[in-house]
Formats: C-alpha cells, sequence, structure tokens
C-alpha cells in the first residue's frame, strides 16, 4: 500500500518517507510526535468503554474542553473531518445548501462528505486574498425564501484558515456574521482545526472567540502535537445528537481514553508555546522573501503556516518540493507555482535556518541557470 505523502502529489512508499533524524519535515503540523509526556500519560491513563460513557480519560477531557470554550458540552472524535460532518450533519437537511468559503477545509479537502453523507451542497463564495470571508460577502449568496430554490441552512468559517496562508478570523467579524446569520435563522459552524493558533495570533480567548457561533471543532493534533483526536463542543443537546452521529458514522470508540491522555496534555499545555511556532513561520517568511525566485509578503503571515510562490525560480511547486526533498526539506506544493510550508514543535530554529539555507541552493541554482 502506499501513500501521498512527501513528494509533492506523487504515490510513494511509506518506507520512503518516514523522517529521519535530521529531516526538517515542513509539509504540515500534521507530522508532529507525541511527546514523551504524553507517551507516558497514554500509558497510565484510566480507561473505560467510551461508547457507554464510562471512559473517565474522555470523560474528563470533554469537561475541560467544553469549560474552555465556554460551551454546556464537548465530544472527543477521532478527526477533524468527522467532527466537521457531525457538525454539518446536525444543522442540516438533505438539500440544504452550505456556506463556506472556495478555499476552506470543508469545501475542498473532505472529499464532499457533506455531499455524500449529509445530503448538502456547498455554497462556496470567495472571500479575500487572505480567505476571511465578511457578512456582505457572505450575505450575497443566502438563497432567497422561494419553495423552488434550494435553502440555506449554515455558515461554516475556518479559523485559521489554511489555504491562505494561516490567516485569522478577527472576533469582531465572528461575531458580526454570527448576528446577521442567526437574525437570518441560519447556524454558524466553525472548522477550528487552528483555533489556538488564531487565539494565540490575536491574543484572545478561545472562548471569547467562539462565543457565538453554534458549534466549533478543533484539532488536539496539528499545533497542540497530540497523535490523534479532535473535539467538536456546543449545547447539551447538540453534543448528545453529535454522540448519535459519531456512532452513525463510524467513530464509537472503546478505550479511547489512550488517546484522550495525550489530548489532555495537548489541550493544557501546548497552546502556552504556539507563540514559538508563529516566530518560527515568521523567520521563515522573511527568509524566503530575500531569496530570488521566490515570493512571499511577510508580513501576510499571521500564525504558523508559510505559502509562498515559485514562479521565478525556473521550477513549478512539484519539482522544488522533489529538489528539497533529496537535501532533507520536506514541503507540500499546493498548486502548480505555490509551496506551502507549516512550522510546528517538532522544528526548531535550526531546522528553519537549514530549511532556508536549502531554499537558497535549490532555488538559486535553478535562477542562475535560467540568466
Amino acid at each position: 500500500m502506499s501513500y501521498t505523502v512527501a513528494k509533492g502529489n506523487q504515490m510513494v512508499d511509506p518506507d520512503d518517507v518516514a523522517p529521519a533524524d535530521g529531516v526538517v519535515d515542513l509539509r504540515s503540523d500534521t507530522v508532529t510526535r507525541p511527546s514523551e509526556e504524553m507517551r507516558r500519560a497514554m500509558a497510565a491513563a484510566a480507561v473505560g468503554d467510551d461508547v457507554y460513557g464510562e471512559d473517565p480519560t474522555v470523560n474528563l477531557l470533554q469537561k475541560r474542553a467544553a469549560e474552555m470554550f465556554g460551551k454546556e458540552a464537548a465530544l472527543f472524535v477521532p478527526t477533524g473531518c468527522m467532527g466537521n460532518l457531525i457538525c454539518i450533519k446536525i444543522w442540516t437537511h438533505h438539500g440544504s445548501e452550505v456556506i463556506c468559503e472556495e478555499r476552506s477545509h470543508v469545501n475542498l479537502y473532505e472529499l464532499a462528505s457533506m455531499s455524500a453523507i449529509a445530503g448538502c451542497m456547498p455554497r462556496a463564495t470567495r472571500g479575500g486574498d487572505d480567505g476571511i470571508l465578511t457578512w456582505k460577502q457572505i450575505e450575497a449568496v443566502v438563497r432567497p425564501k422561494i419553495y423552488y430554490d434550494s435553502q440555506t441552512a449554515l455558515v461554516c468559517l475556518e479559523n485559521t484558515s489554511n489555504m491562505t496562508g494561516g490567516t485569522v478570523y478577527p472576533t469582531e467579524r465572528v461575531n458580526d456574521i454570527c448576528d446577521h446569520a442567526h437574525a437570518l435563522g441560519l447556524k454558524v459552524h466553525l472548522d477550528g482545526a487552528r483555533i489556538f493558533n488564531a487565539a494565540v495570533a490575536l491574543g484572545d480567548d478561545v472562548a471569547r472567540m467562539t462565543q457565538k457561533v453554534d458549534s466549533v471543532m478543533f484539532c488536539l493534533s496539528k499545533g497542540l502535537g497530540a497523535p490523534v483526536g479532535s473535539m467538536i463542543a456546543g449545547s447539551k443537546e447538540f453534543i448528545e445528537r453529535a454522540r448519535i452521529y459519531r456512532k452513525m458514522f463510524g467513530g464509537g470508540m472503546r478505550q479511547v481514553g489512550v488517546l484522550a491522555a495525550a489530548g489532555m496534555i495537548a489541550l493544557e499545555k501546548s497552546p502556552s508555546r504556539l507563540h514559538e511556532d508563529h516566530e518560527n513561520a515568521s523567520r521563515l517568511a522573511q527568509g524566503i522573501a530575500a531569496i530570488p525566485g521566490l515570493q512571499i509578503d511577510p508580513a501576510s503571515v499571521k500564525s504558523n503556516i508559510v505559502i509562498f510562490d515559485c514562479t521565478g525560480s525556473g521550477m513549478n511547486a512539484v519539482e522544488l518540493c522533489d529538489a528539497l526533498h533529496g537535501k532533507g526539506v520536506w514541503a507540500q506544493d499546493t498548486a502548480l507555482y505555490s509551496v506551502r510550508m507549516v512550522t510546528h514543535w517538532n522544528v526548531n530554529r535550526a531546522g528553519i535556518e537549514k530549511a532556508l539555507v536549502e531554499l537558497q541552493s535549490v532555488a538559486g541554482k535553478k535562477v542562475g541557470r535560467s540568466a
């Protein structure tokens, strides 16, 4: 079996891509490995059957997540994609439309599950270059109340906005969207996969940032570093319905406290160090901007995601990523001439400097040959 992982979008054998010592893996913050503290907690975790609601570690994690987000209840789910799908399913009916930014994760990278499983159509609209929607942009695609039109049921926001470079929704913007949406009888779901990165970027609190949304999903993996798991949070009634759909979608887990234990550490301890990833991303962007043939505005980097243009390098994104891969720096192509690098706790400042040296080497050679 093969997986699409390291070299552009080529299918490669997993034995060829496991990161060796010295590799700087910037493909995503999904590649983070659990800390020793997480591993110890997993080994010692008290467990029970979570389908029966009897896993004490899961119950503790859910209670703590709800407290942190100022919601009545929360639910541990295996993945962020499942979490988003559960929320979409609850807030919609078959034939509903879901408004989302056209580059959002729910629109591009969740295998059209809102259509295939929840029976909804994405009503994609484009925000600015930063991917951040305004109510005016959303209002323009809300369906009129005419019986022969499919009806808008839900607005999905993404914070941070992954494919526009980890950009951030200001809390006031989210509140404004919620107020207008609720006035029209619409629900608002927040794909907050990297909501703690957004909180650090804004200097804000996740409870205040999500106060008016009807549901929120956030990942314990990615920047927080847990090996598996995401959370959804909302009202008690919402979470009771979510538990049903989690089971229906195959997400009923048994003695899953071994994973929730790592999630607890991720939730309590990891947010306080995310500023380091943001600082490394800023340094990375500044260094890339100084390399001939590569283009990025360092001021556009708000969190831990760096997306740059390689049009002037003489290579497309796959070629550039392949060249870097051979030098022990792993990156991800996101479009023909677009490359993404994501900082995380398994890449320190020395790794960032190595990445810049190798980028200079690879891009500089190509620019030199084509001059």
